[in-house]
């Protein structure tokens, strides 16, 4: 039986928690329409992607808090699973977090393993869960992991067939140029080396000198982008895996 899985591209919303769930809500009502068991969206997309300590803290979410049932209890409505990323708080910790949501509960998270420079105010994941939905196995890489083998590849390993990339590529320009065309090409290396499926999820849009084409895409076992947001637009691909 074949799952339908959804990823989506989203604006760069920034410290604006409400408006980013509605972008969820609006998504995940479209995708429960067609019939999607499973969806994705963005790296950090809950708060934005904060990489100044005080802020970062300041909207960090604590997942056993009553502020983040809140939230739960605010897609509970929707049936497909959820995957968004997410800064989460645990005591003094905060981490680049991805969790995983059904109707209306936690079924777990990945934090993210690799960590860039820039990100040093997160303390780096160790584990990569693996996930099951109507006999789908997937998990999860953020962004960064997919420059790493050992990261898909632990997934892939446990029976992974297919890993969600939630991403968030909002760049000085002149890098975003220097990328628009490699963030493909790393992930089918990654593909090629697994032989699993590969979905991302990513911002779009320009944010403060800085600017986002994506992509989110699907990559297919073969290696081939079968399904693509155009760069610049916001929108939602569906593939059944």
């Amino acid at each position: 039986m074949l799952t339908k899985v959804a990823v989506c591209q989203v604006p760069d919303i920034r410290e604006n928690i409400d408006a980013s769930l509605k972008w969820i809500e609006k998504f995940t009502k479209q995708a429960e329409e067609r019939s999607v068991s499973l969806i994705c969206f963005p790296e950090c997309f809950l708060q934005g992607y904060l990489t100044v300590e005080p802020l970062a803290k300041k909207y960090a979410v604590d997942l056993v808090s009553a502020t983040f049932k809140t939230m739960l209890q605010r897609l509970a409505k929707y049936t497909p699973t959820i995957v968004f990323g997410l800064i989460e708080q645990d005591d003094a910790n905060l981490f680049n977090t991805a969790v995983v949501i059904k109707n209306g509960k936690l079924i777990g998270r990945h934090r993210k393993t690799h960590l860039l420079d820039g990100e040093q105010i997160f303390k780096a994941g160790s584990k990569y869960p693996v996930f099951q939905i109507n006999g789908l196995k997937f998990g999860i890489n953020i962004c960064y992991d997919t420059q790493f083998s050992e990261a898909a590849k632990n997934l892939a390993k446990q029976g992974a067939t297919l890993i969600l990339c939630p991403s968030n590529n909002m760049m000085r320009y002149e890098t975003a140029e220097k990328y628009k065309h490699l963030h493909h090409k790393m992930r089918i290396e990654r593909v090629n080396e697994t032989k699993v499926w590969l979905l991302s999820s990513d911002v779009t849009g320009e944010n403060n000198g800085r600017i986002s084409y994506g992509p989110t895409s699907a990559i297919n076992p073969d290696g081939q982008v079968v399904k693509q947001v155009p760069l610049m637009e916001t929108g939602m691909i569906i593939v059944d895996i």
